[in-house]
């Protein structure tokens, strides 16, 4: 049997392991080295309001992990299709924010947006070597609350980590393909980032790990009733999970 290459999501691992430990880094070396009154400190009031708004730009890459089945096709095909994204397209996101202050060290966050991006689903028989392909693009309206942990401020930096859960709703125009996916979905976040305190507002480059919680695959498709060969690709499927790598660059 055709052995396919390793999804994205091995390296998308690695990332979050390598963020992790370089987050833990962070935490640990700042009050260690910080040395108030060398350096004049821009904002020094900005963390003690109660509420502070802002917004977000920035870029994110989209995934699927497929569960197979093992499902084969009727004869004479007798096939076993597998799925796989073999190539990612960066997407756009925009966000705005409202945060909300509720320790020295701990933030609430708010950021409702809008995410754009697209993913190309490449669907191979194991067995003929056959080939089809899908280009999906999406559309999500996001519903991100966080819980932003911040580290001690370094002259005019402070490091944080964000845990939080994220609501998405794809807007995008459904059609009848090989795979539809549910316009709902809902994901467990992780991420890191620092607060760089320049005169006039704070610049907040983060990256954030989103995992998400749901089965997204459409299984039931009347469209598909007269045209198994269209449908054996839902078939060969028991579920579908999506996941997102997202940077993006705040402005509070």
């Amino acid at each position: 049997m055709k052995q396919f290459r390793p999804d994205i999501m091995h390296v998308f691992n690695k990332i979050l392991a390598l963020s992790i430990a370089a987050g833990v880094a962070l935490f640990c070396a700042a009050p260690v080295c910080a040395k108030p009154g060398d350096k004049i400190l821009n904002r020094p009031y900005a963390d003690q309001k109660r509420w502070h708004f802002g917004f977000s730009v920035g870029t994110q890459f989209q995934d699927l992990n497929f569960t197979h089945n093992g499902y084969e096709t009727p004869a004479p095909e007798n096939g076993q299709w597998f799925v796989e994204i073999p190539s990612y397209a960066p997407g756009i996101c925009a966000n705005v924010l409202a945060d909300l202050r509720l320790h020295s060290h701990f933030n609430l966050r708010f950021s409702p947006g809008m995410y754009f991006g697209s993913k190309s689903v490449e669907m191979v028989d194991a067995n003929s070597d056959a080939r089809l392909r899908q280009e999906i693009k999406t559309a999500y309206v996001v519903l991100p609350f966080d819980l932003k942990i911040s580290g001690e401020r370094y002259y005019n930096s402070r490091p944080y980590v964000t845990v939080g859960a994220m609501g998405a709703f794809d807007v995008g125009k459904k059609r009848s393909d090989y795979l539809q996916f549910n316009s709902a979905d809902a994901y467990l976040t992780v991420g890191m980032g620092c607060d760089l305190y320049l005169p006039f507002f704070k610049l907040n480059p983060e990256i954030k790990f989103c995992f998400g919680l749901t089965d997204i695959l459409r299984h039931d498709r009347p469209d598909l009733v007269d045209n198994p060969d269209m449908m054996k690709i839902t078939q060969s499927l028991t579920k579908v999970k999506s996941k997102m790598f997202v940077l993006t660059f705040y402005f509070e």
